[in-house]
């Protein structure tokens, strides 16, 4: 067993092999402890447990002036941990030292600068930023863009934004005319919001902002009520709600393109989004708090940071945020309740996290459709078809029109009727959808896959699950479900070649592994067919019937072999 010494020995060799270690280190100002205490926060911060590695970052501060990226790390921990202003306190207190010589430290003092209002102060951090630090993208985009709303802050004049910037020159001009009051800021917001390139929804919501803000109450009214809360985004739903109660002072509560930190919040909020888009969740994080710490007014945001946390399963720290939606905000707080039962689901079970949302959808005195629609989904999801039924029944019968909307939803009435195995209401609904909205990929792929389990109209069913692989060839139950029905008419060769690549796409998926297996079946590829067959035996939340037809295909194989 190596001794405590020699473990020290080996620690310090690699970071003296570390091209990030401070120049300043020295033997004798380190400790086995400190060392310990610090590579342990290392390991948890590398495991995105930032809790955990603040605590023990916190117990070995004796590091921050020995070893450059210990502060960096430090800070990062913090700041992830909601904890901005204590991390702009210790980046000032360093801020004569090599070892704040990172991106983000500057960052954070000229967002500090902003908060206090010395926009001189934010201009001057900023053009202290070293060159080296400008060459990654992002941080050159960071650097340049926030440089631009100081500027305007300042000189009260439109900066043009860098043409590289893409969209983002967009967005950013359009709220600098939104912050000067500038004629042509209608026009600017109707560039971006019909702009095709990419989803820019949102900014509905900030256009309406600024039309409220501005007496235009009649123009933000008609775009809200062309507005469904079915298909409209947390945001928007509660701002529609909001023009609907006529409480339209809480616009310019929770965001004013008038107000600086609030302007530079936003820019922040869409840093953090092009971050995870590009699975860098970490700086996604860390620009999200940024956003959160110059703007907390603003509730929504912090539904991405309950997410994030939902999705990393740090499940306490998600109800603890979801608890700043309150009750007096509806769509937010029924937000809260969904997420809350989502999160009881995954720690306890299925049938408690239903009579918990129940129990909230119960207390509501008239639910609209938005919250209809969604309990009518739990009820599916739970598998309780009858009373999802129930539900998805009083929308359909509450609209006139035969929309997208409806034709969605006689999709899910009609997947609820064919669970129930009431097979001749299902295909009435489903081929009612289809009507509706023919080339609806899922509709056709449900309804074949439907026709080919019960062994009716194959040839048809054919034809529509190979419109729909024309049309989504990369969806995996697509695909499964064409290679599926090639199996049933014996085309074999065909068929092995499609579920492979479901198969590749879905290993998980015990459906596909059972098909795949019955292929390889039919092509004499026995011992093949019983690996993937004892592959979906080892999976979890297996149906029990599908347990019983694959141990009897162990023995026997399947029926039509």
């Amino acid at each position: 067993m190596f001794n405590k010494k020699f473990i020290v020995i080996i620690i310090l060799s690699i970071l003296y092999q570390s091209p990030l270690l401070s120049k300043s280190v020295s033997f004798d100002e380190f400790n086995a402890k400190n060392l310990s205490k610090y590579f342990s926060g290392i390991v948890a911060f590398e495991n995105k447990d930032n809790s955990e590695a603040l605590s023990y970052f916190n117990s070995s501060k004796i590091l921050m002036n020995q070893h450059d990226p210990y502060l960096e790390r430090f800070v990062m921990s913090l700041v992830l941990e909601g904890k901005v202003a204590p991390a702009i306190n210790f980046v000032r207190a360093n801020s004569e030292k090599s070892n704040s010589n990172f991106f983000e430290a500057y960052i954070l003092l000229a967002l500090d600068s902003l908060k206090k209002n010395n926009i001189d102060k934010v201009l001057k951090v900023l053009e202290e930023v070293p060159e080296i630090l400008q060459t990654d993208k992002f941080n050159y985009i960071i650097l340049n863009s926030i440089k631009q709303y100081a500027h305007v802050f300042k000189n009260k004049k439109i900066i043009k934004g860098d043409k590289n910037f893409g969209n983002l020159s967009l967005i950013t001009e359009t709220f600098q005319r939104c912050y000067l009051g500038d004629v042509k800021t209608d026009s600017y917001f109707s560039k971006l919001i019909n702009n095709n390139q990419a989803d820019y929804s949102r900014y509905v919501y900030f256009y309406i902002t600024y039309l409220i803000e501005n007496n235009k109450i009649d123009e933000a009214k008609i775009i809200t009520d062309e507005l469904d809360y079915i298909d409209t985004t947390l945001l928007l739903s509660q701002g529609k709600s909001w023009i609907e109660s006529n409480e339209l002072s809480k616009f310019s509560k929770v965001f004013s393109c008038k107000n600086r930190n609030d302007v530079v919040s936003e820019f922040l909020f869409l840093i953090s989004n092009l971050y995870s888009s590009q699975n860098e969740f970490e700086k996604s994080n860390f620009y999200l708090s940024l956003s959160n710490f110059l703007n907390p007014k603003f509730v929504f945001n912090l539904s991405l940071v309950a997410e994030n946390l939902y999705f990393n399963e740090n499940y306490e720290k998600s109800k603890i945020v979801l608890k700043n939606f309150n009750k007096d905000q509806d769509f937010y707080y029924w937000y809260r309740s969904k997420k809350e039962a989502q999160i009881i689901s995954k720690t306890r079970n299925k049938k408690e996290a239903l009579n918990y949302i129940t129990s909230k959808f119960s207390k509501i005195k008239n639910p609209n459709n938005k919250f209809i629609f969604d309990i009518a989904n739990f009820y599916k999801n739970s598998k309780e078809y009858n009373k999802a039924i129930k539900y998805y029944s009083l929308i359909i019968n509450s609209l006139n029109e035969d929309t997208e909307i409806k034709s969605d939803l006689l999709y899910r009435r009609g997947a609820s009727y064919e669970r129930l195995k009431d097979y001749s209401n299902a295909d009435k609904n489903l081929l009612y959808s289809l009507k509706i909205n023919p080339d609806d990929v899922y509709v056709l792929n449900y309804l074949a896959y439907s026709w080919l389990e019960r062994n009716y109209k194959i040839d048809e069913a054919i034809k529509m699950l190979e419109k729909a692989y024309m049309k989504e060839g990369d969806d995996p139950y697509i695909i499964d479900s064409i290679g599926w029905a090639y199996y049933l008419v014996n085309d074999f060769i065909k068929a092995e070649k499609i579920l492979k690549k479901a198969v590749e796409l879905m290993p998980q998926d015990p459906v596909v592994n059972d098909h795949y297996g019955d292929i390889l079946w039919k092509l004499d590829r026995k011992i093949q067919a019983r690996y993937f067959w004892l592959m979906v035996l080892e999976l979890e939340d297996i149906d029990q019937d599908l347990i019983d037809q694959i141990q009897k295909k162990l023995i026997e194989g399947p029926k039509n072999s």
